[in-house]
């Protein structure tokens, strides 16, 4: 374990966080919120103290990153992040429990958008934008960021790729993946432009089009209103949820297209397969609950934007879905698990893992009917092989059991299972709200300090796919032997 590089990047990190702080600590100035711009000042300090202490003064023999140091600095990395990204919150007093800031935190790079607030409203301009904004820094990844903007991070950054990106398998559009991660970026900044603009256009001020453009692109959902997006126009909720579900597309596919390549993107099977549980869900949907609003185009824009905001995993709402009937909150509940494809800025299964999973089943199927038959799986035009497979097997399980430990934890609190059940699905596939207690209309206040802990840490196992986190509590991660 190259334990010095990992922590001399880890402070290159928090360095960059602070220089993060300055764009909030901008609109404190604007704002005239000076309580606020000191919070970012003393957090900016911390930061720089901290992180350059370590940048400066930790020296390794060598700057190479294999796998297991990969895992490791992306689970120290959004760890550090998060309780350094916190401060501004305490400081302030406006959040004063540490841990209900850090709660919000970790939910806010992570793209998850549960919240410890029950009055979003009384929060300072500029804390509402950092907590927009840590939506979209975590929404591509934290280490693909830092990647795209330093020079030389290490000497393998495709293992810290790997170790961030969602999905089964991350590969590179070009040689080097320092230049992949510039590409990633440049596409990410293109459709948050896009999204801005057109929210301007809808009539929402710079600050209003910059917090939901950021929750929307990071798939996140933080809004700035008690009632989410409900209260705006149809124009700006047909305009998020379209962007919900872009930002749901593996960002593979829009390299394609600008690499004038739109055949080979449009021939992609996870795509057809989002979109056609995407319009399969929302026209049932509609048609459940179109009885309660009695009007057609608000019953598909309603169903378009909750079900948009849950398989994307961003959390927005614009009504109130825990009063919906039981197979739309059904339907609902299926697509916290599913999420969106490989390679977004969504939480969840991945529709590739799902198709894959669905594949292998029908594989073994075949199997037991003609023992002889090989069995040959292909996605995307091409076989799969076994290694891929066994390693979408073993996500299954261990995502399975990660869930399940979770949820028993969380069954320790007294608010039922349908609220237990939710707050353990929403966190750890990253979509925010759920059931019950933690619905659309709720926050997460209700819950004790050991339950927001519990979370925090489901949130964080689910944005980062569990692995980089077992690799940092492993014994054998910092055993000396050799095995």
């Amino acid at each position: 374990m190259n334990t010095k590089m990992v922590l001399k990047t880890v402070g290159q990190i928090l360095v960059l966080e602070a220089g993060l702080f300055v764009l909030p600590g901008a609109v404190a100035v604007y704002y005239r919120e000076w309580g606020c711009l000191f919070s970012f000042l003393l957090s900016i300090a911390v930061a720089v103290a901290v992180g350059g202490g370590l940048a400066l003064f930790v020296r390794p023999k060598n700057r190479v990153i294999y796998a297991k140091e990969g895992f490791v600095l992306v689970a120290l990395a959004w760890l550090a992040l998060s309780a350094v990204g916190a401060l501004p919150f305490v400081i302030s007093r406006e959040i004063p429990s540490y841990v209900d800031a850090f709660f919000e935190t970790v939910s806010g790079f992570t793209t998850t958008g549960a919240s410890i607030l029950n009055d979003v409203e009384a929060m300072s301009k500029s804390l509402l934008f950092w907590r927009s904004f840590t939506h979209w820094i975590g929404g591509m990844g934290i280490l693909v960021f830092v990647m795209a903007l330093m020079p030389s991070m290490s000497d393998r950054p495709i293992h810290i790729m790997r170790a961030e990106m969602p999905g089964p398998i991350v590969g590179k559009f070009v040689p080097k993946a320092k230049d992949t991660a510039k590409i990633l970026y440049l596409i990410y900044i293109a459709l948050t432009l896009a999204e801005a603009v057109m929210l301007l256009a809808g009539g929402m001020s710079t600050f209003e089009a910059l917090v939901h453009t950021f929750a929307t692109a990071g798939t996140g959902g933080f809004g700035i209103l008690s009632d989410s997006v409900a209260s705006y126009s149809p124009y700006i909720q047909w305009v998020i949820t379209i962007f919900m579900v872009i930002f749901g597309i593996n960002f593979n596919l829009f390299y394609l297209i600008f690499a004038r390549k739109a055949r080979a993107a449009f021939h992609s099977a996870e795509l057809w397969t989002y979109f056609a549980i995407v319009v399969g869900s929302v026209t049932a949907i509609t048609v459940n609950i179109y009885p309660i609003y009695q009007n057609l185009e608000q019953a598909i824009r309603l169903s378009a934007f909750q079900f948009a905001s849950i398989i994307s995993t961003t959390g927005f709402a614009t009504a109130n879905f825990d009063t919906w009937p039981d197979f739309s909150k059904a339907i609902l509940l299926l697509a916290m698990f599913i999420g969106a494809c490989a390679g977004s800025t969504a939480g969840g299964l991945k529709v590739s893992r799902v198709v894959l999973t669905v594949k292998m089943v029908k594989r073994e199927l075949q199997r037991l009917l003609h023992s002889r038959s090989v069995g040959v799986i292909r996605f995307e035009g091409k076989q799969v092989d076994e290694a891929t497979l066994n390693s979408v097997s073993s996500y299954l399980a261990v995502y399975l059991l990660c869930f399940v430990l979770i949820f028993l934890l969380l069954c320790l609190e007294p608010f039922g299972f349908t609220t237990n059940f939710s707050a353990a699905a929403s966190c750890f596939n990253n979509i925010g709200p759920g059931f019950g207690a933690v619905g659309p209309a709720s926050s997460y206040a209700c819950y004790s300090v050991g339950s927001k802990l519990v979370l925090s840490v489901a949130m964080l196992l689910g944005r980062l796919e569990i692995l980089p986190l077992l690799v940092l509590v492993s014994p054998s991660t910092w055993s000396k032997k050799r095995f």
